[in-house]
Parts: C-alpha cells; structure tokens; sequence
C-alpha cells in the first residue's frame, strides 16, 4: 500500500523538530518525521552535564573524520554529530546563543537579489526567536518568556567560573548580564537550554507534547537513502529502518530536508541534487546540476589555552567515585550542586585587536582540562583550567562531498579550520588575551603554570603552530547548501528557503544560511524550523522595528 502523508521532515535535530511540530499544531497537518539516530530518552542525556560522558565515544554521536588537513600538518580530527532524535539539542553544551543583529542584516543584504521577497532581517528573525524562547529571567523586547524552549540561568556557578569573570574585567572589559542583549560584548555567565537539572531540547520542547498527536508520526532508525523526485518535484523519501528493511513513503506538500550541514547536502547529492561532474563520479544521475551542494562549508575553529590549577579547584573528577555519589545525592535530595551545570558557567565575547570593535572571539571557561578525542593523552589527568578560543566569524571555507554512492558511507568532510590567514591573526590574538586571563587577578592567583601553549614567551609563530596542533571544531558546520540571490550559481536555495530547479523541497538547517552566526548555533537552527514552517504554512510575516 501506498503510504502517503502531508508533509515530510527528514532528520529530527534542532530544525527539523521545531518544523514538524508547527506544521502539526499551526497547519494541521498529518507529518512524518524521519530519524536516523536513537530516542531522546536516556538519564545521561537529559542530566547537563551528562554529555561529557558520551561525548568521546557513544551510539548517540556520528563521528566525521576530516580528510587529512595538509595546513594543519596532515591531521584528521573529528566533527561530532547527533545521531539522536533532537540532534545537537539532546547532546550538546545546551548554551543558548543567537548571534548578534548584523549576522541577520547581512543574510538579508545577501538575499536581497531574490524576487521571492522574503526578509531574513534582524527584525524579522526576532520574532521567531521569541515565539520559541522560554526565558526564566528576562521578558522585553529581545526576549521571549513563554516559549516552548525553557532557557535558564546556570543553576550551579564554580568558584573558577567566577574568578575567570573578575579576571577579564579587570582587563578592561565590561561585564554583560545577556550575551543576547543589544550588545554581545562583555563577560558574564551564559544562559543555557535546561531547568532545574534537566536538557530542554528541541525533542522535549517540541515533539514530547505531540508524542499521542495521531498527526505526527516519529521513526527512529531511519536512515534516508535518497529523496524520489519526478519531472521536477519531489515526491517521497525512500528509507531503511533498524532491520535493513526498505521504505518508500509519499508527501503530498513539501518535503523538508533538515539533516545537519554535513548530511543534508550529502541527501542532496545522493537524490542527484549537485555538482554534476561529481555526481557522474558517483554513477548518480544529475536531475538538477547545482554546483553549491556541499561547498562552502563553514564551521568555528577552536582552540584551548590550557593550565594546571595549584589547588583543587573546578569540576575535576567530580564524576567519579565518593564525589559523584555526594553530587548525585545533593541533586536528588536538595536540587543542587554540579549536576545543574552543563560544565561551563562563564564566556566572553571580545575583539582581541580592536577592543571596541565588534567582538572576533568567543570563550568558554572549562573548569577542567579539556581537549578533544585526538588529543587526550597529550596531557597528564590533574586539576586545571582551559579557556577555548572561538573564532565567530571566519573566513576559511571547506567542503563536503560524497565519499561513494552507497548510503552507508559518511560523506567526506574537509572543513580548512583556520586555512585563512586572517583567521589564525584573529585566533592568535585571541590566545595571547586570554592566556594573561589565565596569569591575572583572581584566576591567576589559582594557577601553577600554563601548559599550552607552555613558552612564558610565545613568538606569534609558536602560537599560530600550538593552534595548528590543537584546534578543533565547536560543533557547528554551517552553509553547505545555502541560500542566495537569484544571480548567485553558488546558491542552492531561494530566500524562502526552496531547493532552486525543484518543487516541493526545503532546506531548513544550518545548511541554508548564507554565512555562520558568530555564536552557538542550536537556538538559529530552531529559528531555521519555526522560520520554514511559516513559509510552507502561508504565515510569514513582515518584520516589526526593535532595538539594534
């Protein structure tokens, strides 16, 4: 039998949750919502500070291994990601962060040469951020308090996390109560994506609630091998479930593809949406040559400072043994302690060249020694502090492409981290900033040494070759099947978010945006969702003047 719905939402991440959700309740609409990975569902995904048990081996992440990387002396490193139903939402850090107004205003200027008039402004993305946000604290203009996705304050603060905010103040920058404020320069605490102790993802915000809605149908374990399309539309998604057993199943309306940005547009390729001599290569038939599917790649480097503390300060072994018995007890009995921290408190957003120019770095503070899965044993296990540096708006620019024509294969990923040699004078500077964080006021007096990059006098080229050694994604690819003017060839969709030369398809992820925001990603990626559900629904609607 023919099975047939209204819509159909490949991949249940961020985007994907959010678009399902509204075409249900908003449209009525009968959807399905096809997952590769696993249910949402486990303790140590739902604790915040639960990830940090999985993150370095679990059937919940896909690990992406880069090609060999030559401007980084050869090295392959890894791109974590979810392979569960809420995508990054149900493993990542949980901080919640849009970005700052010019990243929309740019998207906006870029799409500009589209006839389809659809804004993707500061103005109007707002209100999808607000529709979305459940803010425990904040309620204005910028802020939405009743949303369905619960943002909260850090429910436990570590006493480095504190130091570190005193530090980078008392090196001239101003303290911020709201990175998603009218300006995103300062230090502070971050707010996050949980409450009370547990992960608010866009699986719990979204999809939960409908989980007896007989509108929305959910398969996990379903591994989409091509989308059908016929005489220019498409029409139906073919999948394997967890058996090896193979499905075709039908869309009436549009087919929305909101896979991540390294499997979307490996969909695409594998649909004969791409470059056509690539897919040539691969014995696939191109229906729609798009030479943008796969290019572009964008994605934050990051690279760690790293030290060893003089006393037992942070979160050092409080996982483990007696310490993770007295935190889980204090969280079950009083509702407090360690366990209501993602593992991180405190960031910053500075200009390391330009003090009051738009911030070029973000940092997290680690209370811990914190290094990526390629790297662990570099270090001996102690108690110390890591400050990461992000680089939020760079210029290098990678690819994905398809490794062969199977399904099975990951795609292959070459993300050109720090290629661009304005970003390695930005990450550079960045360095030498929060490495005096490291050695100054409060936070200084708690460190022995710093032990990475470890000369007490780095030369520039010594810190740009700690940062060839060490540098390593934040998670968040972006911009392999973007967005852009009708004139762009580069462009694989329109400015309402449809995949050019075919009807009935979408792109809503990380994937369609024209250029990265410069923060996290999760809460642009819902906004993507809410965003797509309103242009499938008729609902878009004009943006309304706000503070810039």
């Amino acid at each position: 039998m023919r099975e047939e719905f209204d819509h159909i939402v490949i991949g249940g991440g961020a985007s994907g949750c959010v678009a399902a959700a509204r075409l249900v309740t908003d449209g009525d609409r009968r959807v399905l919502l096809l997952e590769a990975g696993y249910s949402h569902h486990h303790p140590l995904l739902d604790m915040p500070p639960g990830i940090f048990k999985l993150i370095n081996g679990s059937k919940y992440m896909t690990y992406h291994h880069t090609e060999p990387q030559q401007h980084l002396h050869g090295r392959v490193h890894d791109i974590p990601q979810g392979n569960v139903l809420g995508g990054g939402t149900s493993v990542n850090a949980q901080v919640y962060m849009r970005g700052r107004p010019s990243d929309y205003d740019e998207w906006d200027a870029i799409l500009r040469g589209s006839n389809d008039g659809a804004s993707w402004d500061w103005a109007t993305v707002l209100q999808h951020f607000r529709r979305i946000e459940g803010n425990n604290r904040i309620a204005n203009e910028l802020h939405g308090s009743d949303g369905p996705l619960l943002v909260s304050d850090p429910g436990h603060i570590d006493d480095v996390s504190r130091w570190f905010v005193q530090s980078v103040q008392l090196l001239g920058e101003p303290l911020t109560n709201d990175f998603n404020g009218v300006t995103q320069r300062g230090v502070g605490f971050y707010q996050f994506m949980n409450r009370k102790g547990k992960r608010s993802s866009a699986a719990y915000a979204y999809v939960e609630p409908l989980k007896d809605d007989p509108r929305l149908t959910v398969r996990l374990r379903a591994a989409v091998q091509r989308i059908e399309i016929e005489q220019g539309r498409a029409v139906g998604v073919t999948y394997k479930d967890a058996s090896g057993a193979q499905h075709t199943v039908y869309s009436r309306g549009d087919i929305v593809l909101s896979a991540g940005a390294l499997v979307t547009p490996k969909l695409l390729m594998l649909s004969g949406l791409g470059p056509s001599d690539h897919l040539r290569h691969h014995g696939i038939k191109a229906i729609a040559d798009l030479p943008g599917v796969g290019r572009n790649l964008i994605d934050h480097p990051e690279v760690p400072v790293i030290s060893v503390a003089n006393g037992p300060y942070g979160y050092y072994r409080q996982g483990v043994g007696w310490r993770m018995l007295r935190n889980g007890l204090n969280f079950k009995l009083f509702g407090n302690g360690p366990i209501l921290s993602a593992g991180f408190e405190a960031g910053a957003f500075i200009n390391p060249i330009d003090r009051d120019a738009p911030p070029s770095i973000q940092a997290f503070c680690v209370p811990i020694v914190y290094l990526d899965r390629d790297l662990l044993k570099v270090f001996d296990d102690t108690y110390g502090v890591t400050i990461t540096t992000v680089l939020v708006k760079p210029k290098s620019r990678g690819f994905v492409e398809l490794r062969s024509g199977d399904p099975r294969d990951l795609p292959r990923v070459s993300p050109h981290l720090l290629a661009d040699p304005e970003d390695m004078r930005i990450m550079v500077a960045g360095q030498r900033f929060f490495r005096e964080v490291l050695m100054s006021g409060p936070l200084g007096k708690r460190i022995e040494k710093v032990i990475a990059p470890d000369d007490p006098n780095p030369s520039d080229e010594q810190m740009a070759e700690h940062c060839r050694r060490f540098v390593k994604t934040n998670y968040h690819p972006a911009s392999t099947a973007r967005m852009g003017a009708d004139g762009d060839p580069m462009a694989v969709l329109d400015a309402r978010m449809r995949v050019r030369g075919i009807e009935n398809l979408r792109v809503s992820d990380m994937s369609a945006v024209p250029n990265i925001n410069a923060g996290n990603t999760t809460a642009p990626a819902m906004m993507l969702g809410d965003r797509c559900a309103d242009f499938i629904l008729g609902l878009d609607r004009p943006g309304v003047a706000t503070v810039h």
